[in-house]
């Protein structure tokens, strides 16, 4: 086994979004490109010889393959010690999981997350640093940096490792170390929840249903929901992971999780549903022909925090993305601790929990987590419900309703604009911002305009500024519209727009969202000119 130095080029597209590098699957076969990548990673991080990295992915087509060049790579760039995952899969918040209980130097993570998978489909790669969340930006920043200049990298001329066994193996000096890739996460699991109310509610009668997507969490769904809570094996739907998930598209919103869909709005329905995505860190809840938006289920969450033996204490504080609802923000106020509005991206919340300051967070794009690993969590969010529903004993939808008699209601929905030229996406958001001077003090219907900015945040930790994170129109009733394109795209651009109104008349909470925001709606559209500048009259995807 010899250490190869290979000549290469750089790419000009290799810089990082919200959630790493993503492109499809055929750019990342190109000779050269993923080797830039992950050699351009270890040249940043500057590891200390010996040091350990954990490795895994979500299972999707090239997962495996990537998985191979990583090891050897890090055998010849001084690594003492690989993890990686059974099969290669590991996922999202398991690898967090992984990296913070065996003290790693970082990991390195397969996952194009919710996009689609095959041959033809979506392929990603992120690196996460020791305290088991997404590298910051001045991390990803020098990762780019160095990839613009690249011209070799090193990698150890040697078979494949094998990675369907657990166990340990040599390569080039380094250990391989195949691990359980559920085991540890389940352990975690059962320390923060009451799983003996659990397992109760579900030997009552309680009937759930939990889509995996044919994605990564179906074996951690099994393990748990099945295995140790004694839910019907059929409980867990699409179990098994696929490299093409399937040929869906795993995604767990109302558009992409139609099976669960059907069956939670269909004439026998269970009494809770739930769906993650490709690798595991996003979620989606539903009661009987109901749906929680993420928002929502980020203020309950953290409203009945302490039925949960993990979150007994109390929490420290609370965050949220700037897209998502202030939901939450209500429920802190309440509870007398701080609320934190940050940019989207996970990486935000790794400095206030890593700091003691918060210890629940959240995303609209159906990511909830907590300081228990340092990514989003889609099994976690599920089973922190079971356990509120558990002590609650109370149908979905009525635990909801009585949130928001209590809270109040913010209406809320997103619209997303897929595949959109970039050159028209960029011009409706140039517009949007230029609209400034002339929206302040605007009436709209029964809706004035107070003020509209460029979302910016200064991290409290660090003191690190990011600008341009999202345009907000905020109105005088604390009603607002933002418009922000996705990082997490491979084709064209994807615009989101968010729209929120608060609304305390219990009479109106039991409206339709699309319906209590119609006039919102119209505003929105007529505001970013969307039809005359894409063409577009109808969302892709609505949540």
């Amino acid at each position: 086994m010899t250490i190869q130095t290979i000549s290469t080029k750089p790419f000009n597209d290799q810089k990082p979004g919200t959630s790493g590098l993503r492109k499809r699957v055929t750019v990342f076969q190109q000779p050269h490109y993923l080797e830039n990548f992950v050699q351009s990673i270890f040249d940043a991080i500057s590891a200390p010889a010996g040091a350990t990295l954990v490795v895994g992915g979500d299972g999707r087509f090239y997962n495996r393959e990537a998985i191979q060049i990583i090891i050897k790579m890090a055998a010849a760039n001084g690594f003492g010690r690989v993890l990686v995952g059974q099969d290669g899969i590991l996922s999202t918040p398991a690898a967090s999981c992984v990296i913070r209980k065996y003290q790693t130097f970082g990991g390195i993570i397969l996952s194009a997350s919710h996009n689609p998978g095959g041959p033809q489909g979506d392929f990603g790669i992120k690196y996460n640093t020791s305290n088991g969340g997404p590298a910051p930006e001045k991390v990803t920043e020098a990762i780019y940096a160095l990839s613009k200049g690249i011209s070799q990298y090193q990698i150890v001329d040697a078979p494949d490792v094998a990675l369907d066994v657990i166990g340990e193996s040599d390569l080039a000096g380094m250990k391989v170390q195949v691990i359980d890739a559920v085991a540890d996460y389940v352990k975690l699991m059962d320390k923060l929840f009451d799983f003996e109310a659990i397992r109760q509610l579900l030997a009552s009668g309680f009937r759930i249903c939990f889509d995996a997507m044919h994605a990564v969490t179906g074996p951690y769904a099994r393990a748990i929901l099945v295995d140790k809570l004694g839910a019907d094996a059929g409980a867990v739907l699409n179990a098994v992971p696929l490299p093409d998930f399937g040929g869906g598209h795993p995604d767990p919103n109302l558009t992409y999780a139609h099976d669960l869909v059907e069956i939670m709005y269909g004439e026998y329905a269970p009494d809770f549903g739930a769906a993650s995505d490709g690798d595991g860190d996003r979620n989606m809840i539903l009661g009987k022909r109901f749906f929680v938006t993420p928002s929502d289920s980020l203020a309950l969450i953290a409203a009945n925090a302490r039925l949960a033996p993990g979150y007994a204490k109390g929490i420290a504080g609370v965050a949220r993305s700037m897209p998502t609802s202030a939901a939450v923000d209500r429920v802190a106020e309440e509870l007398g601790i701080p609320c934190f509005e940050t940019p989207t991206g996970w990486k935000f919340f790794g400095n206030l929990m890593d700091a003691g300051k918060v210890t629940l967070c959240g995303e609209e794009s159906f990511g909830t987590g907590s300081d228990h690993v340092r990514e989003k969590d889609g099994l976690w969010a599920v089973l922190f419900w079971l356990n509120i529903l558990a002590i609650k004993r109370q149908p979905v939808e009525t635990l909801m309703k009585r949130h928001w008699v209590q809270f109040g209601r913010n209406v809320y929905s997103r619209h997303d604009y897929e595949e959109l030229p970039s050159d028209a996406a960029n011009s409706l958001i140039e517009h949007v911002r230029n609209s400034f001077p002339n929206l302040t003090g605007k009436q709209f219907g029964r809706y004035t305009v107070k003020t509209c900015d460029d979302f910016s945040y200064t991290d409290p930790v660090d003191g690190s500024v990011s600008h341009k994170q999202g345009i907000r129109i905020l109105f005088e009733d604390g009603s607002r519209i933002v418009f922000r394109l996705s990082g997490t795209g491979t084709e064209g651009a994807t615009l989101r727009i968010y729209l929120e109104a608060f609304e305390t008349d219990m009479a109106k909470h039991s409206l339709d969202a699309q319906d209590a925001l119609a006039e919102m709606i119209q505003i929105a559209n007529q505001i970013s000119e969307l039809k005359q500048r894409t063409g577009r009259e109808q969302p892709t995807v609505i949540t």
